[in-house]
């Protein structure tokens, strides 16, 4: 039987280790829906505490509820660890670690690389590897496959390379019931080869498989998704920056236009751009594009829109401010919400950062409530600590900005209790008494 065959065999039978590098949002998910389904899995973090985490049979992801790995840890099929060198013991791999922007926003391609070699110091034939992480057309061949043919295996034949886009939307699991099994998976591999095997592990991951040609096709595939969502982000907050300054609702127009039961789909304003997608993404594939002297003014246009909407949020504040014959300067600002989206603790690179950093330096002092996020920081940089949203809290503030429009914030109450309120997501739509303290994006 040759490398190829056995592979398959113990993948169509569930015999085989998958390792997934990387236990956050993306990796997480994955790793417990392969258990289920009863592959015996190696979870693989650098963080300490992360892994004591999964091993003490809870999760930090909110999407993975800590039942599904506590049940995965009682059957023995899930086992989480720092140790790299044990991934010499996994018949699948799956490297699911971030893909951040460096300072000049180029991609940081660190945690790949990091990743690709530790595999590679334990490759052996018979394994499969796939990339999941978010990165540039040309990655999986260009950055991942040279590091691993230098242990002397052949792709292809001993060992098996491909990409595969994650598709994860934190927070929507309940709402939209897209999950890891029933969300469409684009494959692509190296060779033929490659393709058939990361197709027959995810067959069984998701309903739906949508293998392409290559693995470039499938890298830019994903950043097509988010370049689209980018783009027309960023048409819509141009939108409200010209309704501004016409007096003409925003939220209205774009309700009313949601009305057409074709050629049109509804995209929303907001406070600026968020998440480990968005404004990281787009970012990936001007970069590239420089290399086949292109410019992707499409994209960069988006970037530059979406960039503007933290400044347009603190001119809101000012306007509230002013109707009150009070300065920003010494002001307290209450800021309601630090996720990037509603109903999640995610608050990776959420417009919250950029609206504090401009507040701050006009003279504000600045409280942040958010009923999710107990602490955070940005970048590694200083720690924030959210507080308990009261109404005495309310009272004192000078100005409620509503950052995130999560679920479990009353808004009849804010309104109520507040002295003013900046709406950057149409939160209080439903709010009929108070309005006039509102300032609406």
């Amino acid at each position: 039987m040759s490398t190829y065959e056995s592979l398959l065999a113990h993948i169509a039978t569930q015999r085989a280790t998958v390792g997934v590098i990387g236990l956050g949002y993306v990796g997480l998910p994955l790793a417990a829906r392969a258990g289920r389904l009863g592959f015996p899995i190696i979870g693989f973090d650098v963080s300490a505490a992360k892994v004591r985490t999964i091993n003490s049979g809870q999760s930090d992801v909110g999407d993975v509820p800590s039942e599904a790995i506590a049940a995965l840890r009682e059957q023995r099929r899930l086992e989480a660890t720092s140790d790299m060198s044990r991934l010499g013991e996994c018949d699948v791999i799956i490297i699911c670690v971030p893909t951040p922007l460096n300072k000049t926003r180029d991609p940081d391609m660190s945690y790949i690389e990091q990743a690709a070699d530790n595999i590679a110091a334990a490759l052996r034939p018979g394994q499969l590897i796939v990339l999941e992480s978010t990165t540039w057309p040309g990655t999986t061949e260009e950055i991942v496959l040279p590091r691993l043919i230098l242990a002397g295996l052949e792709a292809g034949k001993d060992f098996f390379l491909a990409f595969s886009p994650e598709r994860i939307d934190p927070g929507q699991v309940s709402s939209k019931g897209y999950t890891v099994e029933n969300t469409p998976k684009v494959v692509g591999g190296v060779t033929p080869a490659c393709l058939e095997l990361a197709s027959a592990f995810y067959s069984q991951i998701t309903s739906i498989l949508v293998p392409v040609s290559s693995p470039r096709v499938a890298e830019l595939t994903k950043l097509f998704e988010n370049v689209f969502r980018n783009v027309n982000i960023a048409l819509v907050n141009e939108l409200a920056l010209l309704c501004d300054r016409m007096g003409v609702s925003p939220w209205e127009v774009i309700d009313a236009a949601a009305t057409k039961p074709f050629g049109f789909m509804k995209f929303s304003p907001g406070p600026g751009w968020g998440g480990h997608c968005i404004p990281i993404d787009p970012f990936y594939l001007t970069w590239k594009a420089r290399e086949y002297d292109f410019s992707t003014r499409f994209t960069e246009l988006a970037g530059e829109i979406n960039a503007q909407m933290p400044r347009h949020v603190r001119e809101l504040v000012l306007r509230a401010l002013n109707q009150q014959r009070k300065a920003l300067s010494g002001a307290t600002i209450l800021l309601l919400g630090v996720a990037y989206k509603p109903d999640v603790a995610d608050y990776r690179e959420s417009p919250v950062f950029k609206v504090m950093e401009l507040l701050s330096h006009d003279g504000a002092q600045l409280i942040a409530a958010d009923p999710l996020v107990g602490e955070f920081s940005y970048h590694g940089g200083r720690s924030y600590h959210t507080v308990e949203l009261t109404d005495e809290l309310l009272a004192s503030a000078d100005c409620a900005v509503i950052i995130t429009n999560h679920s479990a914030f009353d808004y009849p109450r804010i309104v109520a209790k507040s002295q003013a309120v900046v709406d950057t997501r149409n939160a209080t739509r439903d709010v009929r008494e108070g309005r006039e303290k509102i300032t609406l994006l």
